[in-house]
């Protein structure tokens, strides 16, 4: 029995072993066809073969091919093609629990298959963005999906029935039936997704009303705090005033120290000059013998003398004690002149790179520098004027501030340095350290920022509240950095870098990465990229634009990390 079990076992790998060869075989057979091949549709054939040889062992190489496959339908505009390799792609994606990719490629097939008219195939990719959002928890947008997915069949339902109606050499009336039959099938299916999400979205209010309460409650013992912290901030003032007194006496009891010596002196002098006379007048009284009276003296002169030492011990003490609390109070100020200096320098380095801010503590002025290399990023809000007239003043800057400060935290994880924002605009650059850098990290982050603000919309949209969506361009040039400004100074950069950087921001979409032709030359090895055509550019002629898809297979460019913890 165990020796047949062991037979089974070897038989088991040695057929898994062939079918593994086998696959490796066939791949790299259809690898060398489209090696060999010219004819687009040739190749977009070959590549999904290879895509779906890898469907069952890697997805991450089924997901590429499948998108090498995609752009050559987009190139030859076969609709039939890039839903099915969108479609293809989109689950590859989803396996790995890559939802963001997922959810663009299931877009894209909803898109193609409106174009043709594919209602299966729009039904499928439909079904796909609920799961999604199922799976993130987000059942508002689950729910969004369903109703426009059941009003659009609702519409193409009657209009195929309008039409029908109206065509004497249409089709036959069973076609029309099974057209209609299967739309009303996937019509109630859809709707029967709507009433589970409306009946989840239900108890979800609930759990939001209870953590409401909560909050409020939350909110009065914060007020509480508040109100024990100014408490607090009152009493530290009125013993700064208090230590403010207590120095002006001190500084009265210096001058008084200062006169009692001055007395003291001069009561010595007194007492030196009266007991010469009083010798003389004991070398007058020795004749008499006056014994008694000499002795009541010196009695006298001894208890003066212990008397003048015992004060001047007590003043040498109360000046003694005076000086060590003076000194104490001198140590205590040091110490915060020195922490207010620390806190310069790091305001110093919010402002400016760490190298300029050092030659500006040193020298006073920091020289311009040019740098051949650097990538420069700009973001721009959609329709911010329109947004900003349904805030109020604090409720607009404090989004812009919840933002911004996102992106901040984002560009700190990388070596990128913020320039400054201008209104609705924010504007940072990498290679600024004097080193030439790729514009991978940089990239890397205008990715994490269209995450954390697609994030930050569906939280908003489940409120019913307003958000920020924004355009994003890259390009990669030589600039000039330096200080400008004397009492108010601001590190800037110049140059026709800049100025096409913001083209491509101009140029970009809302939720999109779009980047120069120079940029893409340095990452196109590590990022999937859509060729978008040319832009014309002042002083340089036709540049050509692209967007960022995602990373490549295989490439370590992860950049979903820490945008979603920064706030």
């Amino acid at each position: 029995m165990v020796s047949r079990m062991k037979n089974l076992l070897i038989l088991f790998f040695l057929s898994f072993s062939c079918v593994i060869l086998a696959q490796s075989s066939s791949i790299k057979s259809l690898e060398k066809q489209i090696a060999a091949t010219k004819d687009k549709r040739k190749k977009l054939d070959l590549n999904f073969k290879i895509a779906q040889e890898y469907k069952g062992s890697d997805y991450k190489k089924a997901a590429t091919y499948a998108g090498r496959a995609h752009a050559l339908a987009v190139e030859i505009k076969d609709y039939s093609k890039m839903i099915s390799t969108s479609m293809f792609a989109g689950d590859m994606y989803y396996k790995q629990k890559q939802y963001g990719a997922a959810s663009t490629r299931y877009k894209s097939s909803v898109d193609f298959s409106k174009k043709i008219k594919d209602y299966d195939q729009m039904s499928k990719a439909y079904n796909k963005l609920v799961e999604i959002e199922k799976k993130k928890k987000n059942l508002r947008g689950a729910l969004s999906y369903s109703q426009e997915a059941v009003a659009y069949l609702s519409k193409a339902k009657a209009g195929s029935s309008s039409s029908s109606s109206s065509s004497s050499s249409g089709r036959s009336s069973s076609t029309r039936s099974n057209n209609n039959s299967e739309l009303s099938k996937e019509k109630a299916k859809l709707e029967n997704e709507k009433r589970n999400l409306q009946r989840e979205i239900a108890e979800l209010e609930k759990a939001k009303e209870s953590f409401q309460s909560f909050k409020n409650k939350t909110k009065a013992e914060r007020d509480k705090l508040r109100k024990e912290k100014k408490d607090v901030e009152t009493s530290l003032s009125e013993i700064e005033t208090e230590m403010a007194t207590i120095a002006e006496r001190n500084e009265e009891v210096q001058s008084r120290i200062k006169y009692k010596e001055s007395q003291i002196k001069a009561l010595s002098r007194e007492k030196l000059e009266n007991q010469a006379m009083l010798d003389a007048k004991r070398a007058e009284n020795a004749e008499l013998g006056i014994t008694v009276e000499r002795s009541k003296n010196l009695r006298n002169l001894l208890l003066l003398l212990s008397a003048f030492i015992i004060a001047l011990a007590i003043l040498f003490f109360m000046r003694y004690r005076s000086k060590k609390k003076a000194n104490e109070e001198l140590e205590e100020k040091t110490k915060l002149i020195e922490e207010e200096r620390q806190r310069s320098d790091e305001l110093l380095l919010n402002i400016l790179p760490a190298p300029i801010a050092k030659e500006l503590k040193e020298k006073g002025k920091a020289k311009a520098r040019k740098y051949d290399s650097v990538t420069v990023l700009f973001s721009d809000f959609q329709n911010f004027s329109k947004i900003s007239e349904q805030l109020t003043p604090e409720q607009l800057v404090r989004e812009l501030d919840h933002c911004f400060k996102a992106f901040d935290f984002i560009i700190s994880q990388y070596n990128i340095e913020k320039i400054k924002t201008i209104g609705d605009a924010y504007m940072c650059a990498s290679g600024l350290a004097g080193r030439e850098l790729t514009p991978i990290d940089i990239v890397k982050a205008a990715l994490e920022m269209q995450e954390f603000l697609e994030d930050y919309k569906n939280q908003r949209k489940q409120n019913s509240q307003p958000y920020f969506e924004a355009r994003i361009g890259l390009h990669t040039g030589p600039v000039v950095a330096g200080v400008v400004g004397v009492n108010k100074f601001a590190y800037d950069i110049w140059g026709d870098t800049v100025n096409v950087a913001a083209r491509m921001e101009a140029n970009s979409e809302v939720g999109r990465v779009n980047i120069s032709e120079s940029t893409y030359l340095k990452v196109k090895y590590d990022f999937e990229c859509i060729h978008r055509g040319k832009i014309a550019a002042k002083n340089i002629g036709y540049i050509d634009m692209y967007f960022i898809v995602g990373p490549k297979t295989g490439t370590n460019t992860n950049y979903s990390t820490s945008s979603n913890s920064a706030v």
